[in-house]
């Protein structure tokens, strides 16, 4: 709660956000916890969803999956509360929890769970981890609590996609069409079905969540707090001031200032791996971009690991490949190296034809080597003025341009690509199906499709995990996919992640890990300080 006496130091925005409507803001209940976002959340509907929280307070809190990952990232029962292999690993049988239902009333099936599984194979609906389910052939409904999925290959593990896909109602969803579902009532007012039911949302302000009291015993039980609220405050300075009034009761930091935060004692810093990078994505589509020297030249001007100690206070790793190095799909790139590499950066502009003029500055044929940077930055936009700087180096000025979250994925995932290039942060999985929801030619005008850049090699190496019968097949076709990225540098990664939360300590039962800040979110519970 908040402390009586305590100003409210982030204002009326998050001030409004109190339960109690009032001229001025009440204490906040004990039960109720609120969350920051920096953005507001993309959707409900996690067929459309690329927003990393939004997909973990589907996963976590509205929705529910088939089954879920445990801290250890092994498959725990959820949904189904038990399964079996048959036909040497193509058949999978799964018994689902027969007392579930939607929060209004319905009971959930298993022909909801065929449903969601159908609209995810279904290019129409631009689900951005279909290639994760492109192996799977046939999946029925054998009757409401029964779910059979066949296979065309033997599967080595259970897919992790079922880990993470939450469901979504047929009864509200089965007559809307396919290809336009952000436009679904559902958006607007999301049916659940997991331990928390959606009570309202005021557009980038914040979701209100509450407590389903009904939620099965053998999934978990009733949340421990009553209400959930998922603020949008996207200024570091403003959550940290949240966080400190005790307005926030969780909030990422810059990291930055993660320091300042473990100096308050009624505050602790959580640090975390997440599946989450940052690149420089560029449009391939048109000059100077459509050189690959020019790619690989900027790619290498950039002194990664600079840019993690200057701006992200050494919370994430630079980035050498596409994957982050404790993935066991990883490859290690040979020569790779997380400090620029001038020479050889200069070297390649200079063989493109772009040449450094008396003032430093490289052209070719009279025009100047002159880019856009997109970018949702905040605050002073330290990664992307560290890479100006970096470019600057090599002769190439880089211009920031910073737009609001919808603005920007629009022009990202736009057919015809007209930017020069993005800083983005790419939603990642542990099975790395996100590069085949960038890359893939299946997978182009997806969620995911920022760069355009579709290869038939990529294809074949995509197509080959996705088939692949052994643990030992999957990871050569992985590193195969990570091999031509490298070649082809259709993007330049930055860094991997690690998330910096600061937490209340008033807030117990909160863990985070790869599964994300909120998997825990149902045993969060208040305790005496």
């Amino acid at each position: 709660m908040i402390a009586p006496g305590r100003r409210f130091a982030t204002g009326a925005a998050l001030g409004a956000l109190l339960v109690a409507p009032s001229c001025a803001p009440a204490p906040r209940p004990a039960d109720v916890a609120v969350y920051a976002s920096g953005a507001d959340l993309e959707s409900p509907n996690p067929l459309v969803t690329v927003h990393p929280l939004s997909r973990q307070l589907q996963r976590h809190a509205l929705l529910v999956t088939l089954v879920r990952w445990d801290s250890t990232l092994t498959p725990e029962p959820y949904y189904a509360r038990r399964w079996a292999w048959g036909d040497g690993g193509r058949t999978l049988t799964m018994w689902l929890e027969p007392t579930l239902r939607w929060h209004d009333g319905t009971p959930t099936t298993a022909h909801d769970a065929a449903f969601t599984l159908t609209l995810a194979r279904d290019p129409s609906v631009g689900f951005a981890r279909a290639a994760d389910l492109t192996s799977l052939e046939g999946v029925q409904a054998t009757d409401d609590t029964t779910l059979v999925l066949r296979f065309a290959t033997p599967q080595p593990s259970l897919p992790g996609v079922l880990c993470e896909l939450p469901l979504v109602p047929r009864h509200l969803l089965a007559r809307e069409p396919r290809a336009a579902l952000r436009q679904a009532s559902f958006e607007r007012t999301p049916v659940g079905n997991g331990p928390f039911r959606f009570v309202s949302r005021t557009p980038n302000a914040r979701w209100v969540l509450e407590r389903n009291a009904s939620f099965p015993a053998s999934m978990g039980g009733a949340p421990r707090m009553r209400r959930l609220v998922v603020a949008v405050v996207d200024e570091p300075t403003t959550k940290f001031a949240g966080l400190v009034s005790g307005e926030l009761d969780v909030a990422g930091v810059a990291p930055t200032m993660a320091a300042l935060v473990a100096r308050d004692p009624a505050l602790r810093v959580v640090s975390y791996p997440v599946t989450f990078s940052t690149a420089l994505v560029f449009n391939a589509t048109r000059p100077p971009f459509d050189d690959v020297r020019v790619r690989q030249a900027l790619s290498l001007a950039l002194d990664r690991k600079r840019i993690v100690a200057a701006a992200l206070a050494g919370y994430a790793t630079p980035a050498t490949s596409a994957v982050p190095p404790d993935n066991p799909l990883a490859l290690p790139i040979a020569g790779a190296t997380d400090g620029p590499q001038a020479a050889r950066a200069d070297s390649l502009l200079d063989a493109a034809g772009w040449k450094r003029g008396s003032d430093g500055r490289r052209a070719r044929g009279g025009r100047p080597l002159q880019v856009e940077l997109l970018t949702v930055g905040s605050g002073d936009n330290a990664v992307e003025q560290l890479v100006q700087a970096d470019l600057a180096a090599r002769g190439v000025r880089l211009e920031i341009r910073t737009r609001e979250l919808g603005a920007f994925l629009a022009a990202a995932r736009a057919p015809r690509k007209s930017y020069d290039l993005l800083l983005t942060g790419v939603p990642g999985d542990l099975a790395l199906s996100h590069l085949a929801a960038m890359f893939a030619t299946s997978a182009g005008g997806g969620a995911l499709d920022y760069a355009g850049f579709h290869r038939p090699a990529l294809d074949a190496a995509f197509a080959r995990a996705a088939r692949a019968a052994t643990s030992e097949e999957r990871v050569a076709a992985w590193r195969d996919a990570q091999r031509i990225l490298a070649a082809e540098a259709p993007v330049a990664w930055l860094y991997h992640s690690r998330g910096v939360q600061g937490v209340a300590r008033s807030l117990a039962g909160v863990t985070m890990d790869l599964r994300g800040e909120l998997a825990t979110v149902s045993r969060w519970h208040r305790v005496a300080r």
